[in-house]
């Protein structure tokens, strides 16, 4: 029973619905409920696994393979929230056991094992505490604590409770003015194809946002593709006589590999703004590539640039991967971020609800820190 629990809590919690956040908060008393390490390992599992189950069919489309590669990395994936979870469950009850989950609720959360921190209870914050910012993550964590202990009746109802306050108070985060964020459907072409017909249809959706009156404008993830000399001037060039600010995703390679960037291009002038700090492991981010010489792979920036300056507003960057894990829009926050860029690139999650999710937790940590949201994706 606690595992069919455990599976329904992932599954619903994370159907890419705001307002379903909250259920994942029920994880921790699934957790403590277990009466042995062994059922503890299983509950964890059950929520990891149904929770993240859009990444099989996502890692097949990605590499164009049958379902094997993605089902690997799926459960491969899950032993390090496992291990932590199981690690770290005891028999003691009260603050002991409720002091333990802290610890693993900590270290999901950074880097190393908060990589594949995902499903993180403590986003559901923004939709049980809108506008409270640090406070409300210091008051859901407790929550989280206490629904270790003998005291979770009490807390199972005031989380019902601040879950229907927050369903009939319902705000969603908006742009800031003139801020507009352009969603495409242009699959796994984009930033794949490098003729000149494809800058020039970006350069006139810029344009079109323009006329309607943004003055900033952003683009997915990759949108621009490598990011060259050749291109910066065709875009400085086409920009020049615009007052818009363009922010776009690209790639800026080199012989050891390559960083995933958003730039920045107005009125003549371009510029790298961020450096993703935790591309997608395995299909991005290979580590060992380095380890062996062998180069290649996305580069980690992992506490670098956590917040960027654009049309003299701090803004936080989030791109793809980083909107499923919890330390990047942390840090962001934690240096007086006063605007969320969310950009992402989701052709290969078609039929599954990564983007739902990315998009729901975007908004989860906007509410919560009361500050505005413009988000670009492309399917």
């Amino acid at each position: 029973m606690l595992l069919i629990a455990a599976v329904a809590t992932g599954w619903i919690g994370w159907s890419g619905h705001v307002p379903t956040l909250p259920l994942a908060m029920l994880f921790p008393a699934l957790w403590a409920w277990a009466p042995d390490r062994v059922t503890a390992a299983a509950v964890s599992m059950g929520y990891f696994l149904a929770a993240s189950r859009g990444l099989p069919q996502g890692v097949s489309a990605f590499y164009a393979a049958d379902i094997w590669p993605g089902l690997g990395l799926w459960i491969g994936a899950s032993c390090l929230f496992v291990g932590v979870h199981a690690a770290l469950w005891t028999t003691q009850p009260g603050w002991t056991r409720a002091l333990r989950y802290l610890a693993a609720a900590v270290l999901m959360a950074f880097p190393p094992f908060g990589i594949t921190g995902w499903a993180h209870p403590v986003t559901a914050a923004g939709v049980l505490f809108p506008g409270w910012g640090w406070w409300g993550l210091t008051a859901t964590v407790v929550m989280l604590l206490v629904m270790t202990t003998r005291a979770w009746p009490v807390m199972m109802l005031i989380l019902a409770g601040l879950w229907l306050w927050s369903a009939t108070n319902r705000t969603e985060p908006a742009p800031p003015m003139g801020w507009r964020g352009a969603d495409l459907a242009l699959g796994r072409n984009l930033g794949r194809e490098r003729s000149l017909a494809y800058q020039d249809m970006l350069i006139a959706l810029v344009r079109e946002r323009a006329a309607s009156g943004a003055h900033v404008v952003i683009l997915p993830e990759s949108a621009l593709g490598f990011w060259t000399p050749t291109l910066e001037g065709l875009w400085k060039n086409a920009l020049r006589d615009s007052d818009v600010t363009l922010l776009a995703g690209a790639a800026v390679l080199d012989r050891h590999g390559y960083d995933n960037v958003m730039v920045a291009i107005s009125t003549g002038e371009a510029s790298v703004l961020y450096r993703e700090r935790m591309p997608v492991p395995v299909s991005m981010w290979q580590p060992w590539t380095t380890w062996t010489g062998a180069g290649g792979g996305a580069r980690a920036h992992f506490f670098a640039n956590p917040i960027a300056e654009l049309d003299d507003v701090r803004i936080a960057p989030v791109i793809c991967y980083e909107q499923l894990i919890v330390w990047p829009i942390l840090q962001s926050m934690w240096f007086g971020a006063e605007t969320i860029i969310a950009a992402g690139n989701g052709w290969w999650t078609e039929g599954s609800s990564i983007v739902d999710i990315q998009k729901a937790s975007m908004v989860a940590w906007a509410r919560l820190f009361a500050v505005p949201l413009v988000m670009s994706f492309n399917t």
